[in-house]
């Protein structure tokens, strides 16, 4: 009698159930099979990792020169690798089309507000909006010289506390400004890094989370986020001056309050915040690198 038992039959269907959806799965994706670039054997779970060692770049050329131009790797995900240059124009310019979006990893998709900027957003009716806001309010040459009030009063600013501090002799404390650049280039070194998670999307969860990376890009997101809208509640703060042209923060900010329904993006903070993230995090560092070696030129050379 125990072997009718409904509760066996049920423990039985719950474990065929996955099995034959396996099945399922496996007969589906072998009728839509499509021809793949070559590439070398993939092992179990690690794929083709092993094969990448120390010097990647140079794996990847040895591999190239065995398989062609275009070959297929398995890095946890499927990886197309190009190799040359007449390849490279195939993909960016005979094909940019459907070449031309940026792969979800988890690093950008976090900073980014789930790919709400132009830079990692993929490519779409999203990004052309976003991309003709930009364009036409941000960095068009009218927009861009009604900034230059902005910049000789940042500039003017910047010498006159170097002066003031040189003159009196008394020291310059550098620690919010350190702090700062600290919290930038943690950020830039997460966007610019992969997680396991890009590589083993099911598994990788686990793996950044016991290696801190997990904590790390939660605690670098909080502080970038922290800082947009300490930004964002400056220029909404009703006691603000009033300055007669918009700077970048205005901007975004206006075009929340003016969107209208028929407009088909959705402008929200979070939209303004992923701009503003293209705008810091791509110039504040590269501003920066300028204006130290710019001094460091001027200190060697004094005359």
């Amino acid at each position: 009698m125990a072997l009718y038992s409904p509760s066996i039959w049920l423990h039985l269907l719950l474990l065929l159930l996955p099995l034959m959806f396996l099945i399922k799965r496996k007969i589906e994706l072998k009728g839509q099979k499509k021809p793949l670039p070559p590439g070398p054997t993939k092992l179990p779970i690690i794929g083709n990792l092993h094969q990448l060692g120390a010097l990647p770049h140079y794996s990847l050329w040895q591999l190239s020169k065995k398989y062609g131009s275009i070959m297929l790797l398995q890095l946890g995900v499927p990886t197309v690798v190009v190799s040359s240059a007449e390849a490279a124009r195939e993909f960016l310019k005979t094909h940019d089309i459907d070449c031309c979006s940026r792969p979800p990893l988890v690093g950008l998709g976090k900073f980014s507000y789930n790919h709400r900027d132009i830079s990692f957003a993929p490519y779409g009716d999203y990004w052309r909006e976003v991309r003709k806001i930009c364009v036409l309010e941000v960095f068009s040459t009218k927009r861009v010289q009604s900034f230059q009030f902005i910049r000789e009063e940042e500039v003017a600013l910047l010498i006159d506390s170097i002066v003031q501090s040189s003159s009196s002799g008394s020291p310059i404390d550098l620690t919010e400004r350190l702090i700062f650049q600290e919290v930038v280039h943690e950020a830039m070194a997460l966007l610019g890094g992969l997680t396991a998670s890009d590589f083993f999307p099911y598994v990788g969860r686990i793996v950044d989370r016991l290696t801190g990376l997990h904590g790390r890009l939660e605690r670098s997101f909080h502080e970038m986020d922290g800082f947009y809208q300490q930004v964002i509640e400056d220029h909404l703060n009703p006691g603000r001056v009033k300055e007669e042209h918009e700077d970048i923060i205005d901007v975004p900010l206006r075009i929340e309050r003016e969107q209208s329904e028929s407009r088909a993006l959705q402008f929200t903070k979070d939209n303004a915040k992923a701009i503003l993230m293209d705008l810091f995090l791509a110039g504040v560092d590269t501003g920066a690198i300028t204006v130290a070696w710019a001094m460091t030129e001027l200190a060697r050379n004094p005359e």
